[in-house]
């Protein structure tokens, strides 16, 4: 079995990019409300900082900050997936690997993760995040895409209400 290597920051900032298995598309927005769930109960029973998601057909980018101390999103990760995947019928095809270990095929097993290093880097994951809808060719303007945590940045007045219209965000992470 492969070993993961991730970068463990007490109280960090992470990105993180999680997907459906197969990229199953409408997945995650047919049973949205399922999803909201997920996600509301694991931060009740383990908080942390949700600052920024969107949830895509077929998968989704969050921005996490973790309490003081804490390091532990991997796990925070298996429960939402889980708590989601309990809550939605079954139906799904399933690959024989995944048969054989008695497993689903809702979620890719893994997830993408990047620390966030710095004011900058969390700016530029945050706007990624938040355009991503517009990326995808899902709408036009990132105002039209409901599964954001956008509609709360321009509530708070930090993105203005037309920010993210095709070709508002040049792609640059500055790296």
């Amino acid at each position: 079995m492969t070993t993961y290597r991730r970068n463990r920051v007490r109280g960090g900032t992470f990105f993180f990019t999680v997907v459906t298995a197969e990229r199953h598309q409408g997945l995650l927005l047919r049973h949205i409300s399922l999803l909201k769930t997920a996600f509301r109960e694991e931060l009740r029973q383990t908080p942390f900082a949700n600052l920024a998601l969107v949830v895509l057909p077929d998968h989704l980018h969050a921005v996490w900050r973790l309490p003081e101390g804490d390091t532990d999103y991997s796990n925070r990760w298996r429960r939402i997936k889980g708590r989601f995947l309990r809550s939605i019928g079954r139906g799904e095809w399933i690959s024989d690997s995944r048969s054989a270990k008695g497993e689903r095929g809702i979620w890719q097993r893994r997830f993408w993760e990047h620390t966030i290093r710095d004011e900058e880097d969390l700016r530029h994951h945050l706007d990624y995040v938040h355009f991503n809808p517009v990326k995808h060719g899902l709408v036009s303007c990132i105002a039209d895409w409901p599964h954001s945590t956008f509609h709360a940045y321009v509530r708070a007045g930090i993105y203005p209400q037309d920010w993210g219209g095709s070709g508002a965000w040049d792609g640059d992470f500055g790296e």
